[in-house]
């Protein structure tokens, strides 16, 4: 089992729900980035999200693009990324999952970065661009690395995806609340629950909801209808608004407590 794995089969033993909480590598530098992480494990958040950044967004709404070019033209890259990671997990046993675009993947070399990623200590992936049709490759190539390559479920999917995705998604299922791209939103659509509940009713695995998610209200709202919860323009917003700032861990950190204190 991966620790994706192991963490979900005990919140389930305990009837509980985890928080995911995304935030890009390298933003506003990596350093900075690595310690937002922790601070976040350490408050609360479950699963560290990891957003690499990456020339061409995808999915990405402009809160998360603004910070990939920030973090891209500081210097960050896969590699350097990984030497983070490797320091996170010096620090952290939480689950480290990376997101982002197939193509620094594919440009290295499936075998070698997918091998040099389980080194590092990161536990699986989300690339959207990789879709279940034509990831069986990649999806051999993270099983004999004991890491998880998630899928996504868009709002639009039909019936016979969502059950093909729900098959081959590895660690946990994510579901997509909103049509488009990431970013904070003040409401969100009212079928999500709905949504939500059709795609548990599909699958044993887990099934995290995402996109859009920014208030302990929200997390209160979604929660009872999936096993875990994502929240990520929201907290990049937080680093923005405190950079430079001496009270940005501290904040960052009262932020994820809030956010895991609406789980309960």
């Amino acid at each position: 089992m991966t620790r994706i794995d192991q963490l979900f089969a005990a919140k389930r033993a305990a009837n509980q729900k985890a928080l995911i909480l995304f935030l890009t590598a390298g933003y506003p530098d990596l350093p900075t980035s690595i310690e937002l992480a922790i601070a976040a494990a350490e408050s609360g958040a479950d699963i560290i999200e990891f957003g690499v950044p990456f020339s061409d967004p995808i999915a990405d709404g402009p809160t998360i693009q603004r910070s990939s070019m920030i973090a891209l033209e500081r210097g960050a890259d896969l590699m350097k990324i990984l030497q983070g990671v490797g320091e996170f997990r010096q620090r952290s046993t939480a689950p480290l999952v990376l997101m982002g675009a197939f193509n620094p993947i594919f440009h290295r070399g499936a075998e070698n970065t997918v091998a040099a990623c389980a080194q590092a200590g990161a536990d699986g992936f989300i690339l959207p661009d990789v879709p279940p049709e034509e990831s069986s490759e990649l999806e051999a190539i993270c099983a004999s690395n004991e890491m998880n390559l998630i899928h996504l479920i868009a709002p639009t999917s039909p019936l016979d995806r969502r059950r093909l995705i729900c098959q081959r998604s590895q660690g946990f299922v994510y579901y997509m609340s909103l049509k488009g791209t990431t970013g904070a939103r003040a409401s969100l659509p009212a079928d999500v629950a709905r949504q939500l509940d059709e795609i548990r009713s599909l699958t044993n695995k887990p099934v995290a909801v995402g996109f859009g998610i920014s208030t302990p209200e929200h997390v209160r709202t979604f929660a009872p209808h999936a096993d875990a919860v994502v929240v990520g323009s929201a907290f990049i917003n937080l680093v923005t608004a405190h950079e430079n700032q001496p009270d940005l861990l501290n904040a960052a950190r009262d932020y994820v407590k809030s956010l895991a204190e609406a789980l309960k």
